[in-house]
């Protein structure tokens, strides 16, 4: 059996106990429950490895074996394993009450605009609000956010929520405002939507249905390349063409992927459109 090493939540050494009778390996372990708790993270293959995709602030992770300064981790969003910073992550869990809805905010230690910003963060980072003084939430975590920018319902509409993201920078492995891919701002607009959504866009392939017509909130897939329907003849991505998320017209993309020798087109899937009560 060959085991995608990106959602497998093993390393050379130890593996979750889940997979004992899966693959061989010295040592399992039960893992142990932690968060991100700085503003965002590259996730790596390897301790000294490049990024394969980033973890925002507030996410929930099983840490499966730290060694040195970093941690192995597999990531409760996607099931996604890599290695993050040890020292980013807590193991102080408050319950997470909303997200950031809007493309990017910043934390005040007061609620007050005219403070200096702590940090900021970037659309989808989990929050755990314990109340609220005047306009600012005020986090477990420390520090306050505009309540103009969180929500604790999921978005109605996974296009409306990348196109917030308009002009964001193209970043391989990208999962923020600050710099974002194709599946990146696939998975950001979806999640937002409380649709569960894979982080590479091979994954994303896999895990719709294929339908044969356009419409709004569709995937359209080529190798290695993902974007989001917003109608049948227009689309939004996150593209190295341009360095940046863009929106261009379905038929002048397609042609210009073919004529750079980027295709084929490898079709349309749908991911589904109804959305949970609250957020997960």
């Amino acid at each position: 059996m060959t085991l995608d090493r990106r959602l497998t939540p093993a390393t050379d050494r130890v593996a979750l106990e889940s997979l004992s009778h899966v693959i061989e390996r010295p040592a399992y372990t039960p893992g142990h429950p932690a968060r991100l708790s700085v503003p965002l993270a590259d996730l790596v293959g390897a301790p000294d490895g490049r990024r394969d995709r980033q973890v925002n602030f507030g996410a929930d992770v099983t840490v499966i074996e730290t060694r040195g300064d970093r941690s192995f981790v597999q990531t409760a969003l996607d099931g996604y394993c890599g290695w993050l910073p040890a020292a980013a992550l807590t193991t102080v869990l408050p319950p997470v009450t909303h997200r950031v809805a809007a493309p990017a905010t910043h934390v005040y230690p007061a609620p007050d605009m005219k403070q200096p910003e702590q940090t900021s963060l970037s659309l989808g980072a989990r929050l755990s609000v314990t109340g609220v003084e005047g306009r600012f939430a005020r986090l477990a975590t420390g520090g306050f956010v505009p309540v103009q920018h969180i929500g604790d319902r999921p978005a109605a509409d996974p296009v409306t929520v990348a196109e917030s993201l308009l002009g964001t920078p193209y970043l391989w492995g990208g999962n923020s405002r600050w710099g974002i891919d194709c599946s990146g701002l696939v998975q950001a607009a979806l999640t937002a939507c409380g649709v569960p959504c894979p982080g590479d866009s091979d994954l994303q392939r896999a895990a719709f249905p294929a339908v044969d017509t356009i419409r709004r909130g569709d995937l359209l897939f080529w190798p290695g390349h993902v974007a989001l329907a917003m109608s049948p003849d227009r689309m939004i991505h996150a593209t190295a063409f341009a360095m940046a998320v863009i929106v261009e017209a379905i038929p002048d993309a397609m042609a210009r992927i073919d004529a750079a020798g980027d295709g084929p087109f490898l079709g349309i899937r749908r991911p589904p459109l109804a959305q949970p009560a609250a957020l997960a």
